[in-house]
């Protein structure tokens, strides 16, 4: 099976099980984003900047593997037509629950974002792609395909993992790991990784993260850093995420 099948059938399993980033808002909190008092996240706890955004109303934005019924509503309730791509079945399902409740029919497009992307040119004005390239292993054609589908001076939302998770033992107090941490190149890794239900996940540079999308023809115009939310690294206060905002030149 390809790693990415793993990954999203993993998915689907933590989505059953309760997984914060697979419960959908509420109908009140619905309600608030078409008032205009909304959030949404790219890492764990900080809130996305609303000037990141602009306008919403009529914003052509595509959720890239961000199903879970979370973001997309809240860009639906504030007028933006929205998309929204994933390669997990449970996280598609939200998206369409929320949207059945809601009294709309979300667009929802299962697909792995490894491959190219199911778009025609210029299709968006925004990409807004939470925490999820960690599980996969190449970037830099997936910064390709967002630079392909999105509109000049489009923007690109994205957040990441900076790699120090990765490092860690569960208790994150330990050092375990070597970087880059990629279980297909390492078979006991690639084994611990599917008996402790973690998929397959991988750590990235900087420069394939910040970088890659410099070369695929982005401007850098923001940035910020995140903790885990909780835990040891977090008690101490180590950013472990990134958030970025660019645009396309």
């Amino acid at each position: 099976m390809n790693y990415t099948d793993i990954n999203a059938k993993t998915v689907d399993s933590w989505v059953q099980n309760g997984w914060e980033w697979g419960r959908p808002i509420s109908h009140e909190t619905f309600e608030k984003a078409k008032n205009g008092e909304w959030g949404v996240y790219l890492t764990p706890t900080k809130i996305v900047p609303h000037e990141w955004f602009g306008e919403m109303r009529g914003k052509k934005i595509l959720g890239l593997a961000s199903g879970g019924g979370q973001q997309i509503p809240v860009f639906t309730a504030l007028g933006a037509d929205c998309t929204v791509l994933d390669y997990s079945t449970e996280q598609l399902k939200r998206e369409e629950e929320v949207g059945k409740r809601e009294g709309y029919t979300p667009k929802c497009v299962r697909a792995d974002m490894t491959k190219p992307l199911p778009f025609a040119d210029e299709s968006f004005d925004l990409i807004f792609n939470p925490v999820s390239n960690c599980y996969i292993e190449e970037l830099e054609p997936v910064w390709r395909e967002c630079a392909r589908v999105l509109k000049p001076g489009g923007v690109l939302l994205v957040g990441f993992d900076n790699g120090i998770n990765y490092l860690f033992d569960d208790d994150e107090t330990k050092i375990t790991n070597t970087l880059p941490y990629n279980p297909l190149k390492d078979e006991v890794l690639y084994k611990k990784s599917l008996e402790l239900d973690y998929g397959v996940q991988f750590s990235h540079t900087l420069d394939e993260e910040i970088g890659g999308q410099l070369r695929a023809g982005f401007m850098l115009t923001d940035i910020y850093e995140d903790t885990n939310g909780g835990g040891f690294l977090h008690e101490h206060g180590v950013p472990c995420f990134v958030a970025t905002r660019c645009v396309k030149k």
